[in-house]
């Protein structure tokens, strides 16, 4: 697996996987389990599958405003 993304939200972090998603990569948070009972980790990794790597930092920068 690939980081291709640090969000400092669980929300950043779904919100950048469903992202992936409509574009047919798969992308998992690690990290999605780890919430605190307060609610924030402090961050949270976006990955991807090595191969996908590339076409999803690609899909990431064209989607950002």
């Amino acid at each position: 697996m690939t980081t291709v993304a640090q969000c400092a939200s669980l929300d950043e972090a779904l919100l950048l996987r469903s992202v992936l998603a409509s574009s047919g990569i798969e992308a998992f948070v690690p990290d999605e389990e780890s919430v605190t009972y307060r609610g924030q980790l402090g961050s949270f990794r976006l990955q991807v599958n090595e191969e996908d790597a590339e076409e999803a930092i690609k899909v990431l920068g064209e989607s950002k405003p």
